[in-house]
């Protein structure tokens, strides 16, 4: 039977959830089978392939990755935005103060999936506001798409985006500028932008290649994609890879009770080395 972008049979529907799983140990439900195949559907149109199938064969042989990444970007729903779930960086700023009270000067800070640079210049801008003083900031912000991470490198968001940046952040690190069409972007200042360096990482597949230690790795919504042995295998490198009396972050909807045997919880979706 030749499939085409309206149908999607349940057994090859479990041939997609099997390679994304074994590709990038994210576990799709039966539940998104609608939804993947609608999505789905929009990418193979772009790429004018008609049956199921042969997209299949495409994301299993290309090698790059790059399509498999292009085919989680049209199935997933990224909502992302400045100063996400803020209490999370209130507790930041809390965290340099003190460490920059203790005499440290240098700080690095793991964002694991940076998405489009959201996070990651939040970060950067609660980490400037906190210690003002302090040059040696380092975030690595990683990500498993690099359409994503384009984006964020690009640095320019919409206004929508900003809808929660404190004016007078919004003042200091932002450049505002008009499209000759007359659309407002918001740029991110160059002093920002280089706190920041942008890196491909796929979670799903340790050990991943950075040292460490961090001082505060930031995991936020993003294990929720994951099943339990990801996520177990995820946590122990932020482990690995934290500074003892580091901060561990996570989404404020992820539940990781039963997987943080080495983490004490601090409070809800936070935890200490």
């Amino acid at each position: 039977m030749n499939e085409t972008a309206a149908e999607l049979s349940p057994k090859m529907f479990q041939r997609f959830c099997e390679l994304v799983y074994a590709k990038a140990g994210i576990h799709l439900g039966p539940q998104k089978e609608a939804l993947v195949a609608a999505r789905m559907g929009k990418r193979m149109r772009v790429l004018g392939v008609r049956r199921y199938e042969d997209y299949y064969e495409i994301v299993k042989n290309d090698a790059s990755g790059d399509e498999l990444v292009e085919m989680l970007n049209a199935i997933s729903t990224n909502v992302t935005y400045f100063f996400r779930e803020e209490h999370h960086f209130e507790l930041l700023t809390g965290l340099l103060r003190q460490w920059g009270a203790a005499g440290q000067r240098s700080f690095r800070i793991w964002c694991a999936a940076a998405s489009t640079g959201e996070e990651p210049y939040t970060i950067a801008m609660t980490a400037r506001a906190a210690l003002p003083d302090v040059r040696d900031f380092r975030i690595l912000a990683t990500d498993i798409s690099t359409r994503a991470l384009n984006v964020a490198r690009a640095a320019s968001y919409e206004p929508r985006h900003l809808e929660k940046v404190p004016d007078s952040l919004a003042r200091r690190f932002f450049r505002k500028e008009t499209n000759e069409d007359g659309a407002v972007r918001y740029t991110v200042e160059d002093d920002l932008r280089r706190m920041v360096t942008f890196a491909r990482l796929n979670l799903a597949h340790p050990p991943y290649p950075m040292k460490g230690p961090f001082d505060v790795v930031f995991c936020r919504n993003v294990m929720i994609y994951f099943d339990n042995p990801v996520r177990k295998a995820l946590l122990d490198e932020a482990w690995r890879l934290l500074k003892p009396g580091g901060y561990l972050m996570v989404g404020h909807a992820e539940s990781l009770s039963g997987m943080l045997s080495h983490f004490r919880s601090v409070e809800p979706s936070v935890y200490i080395k």
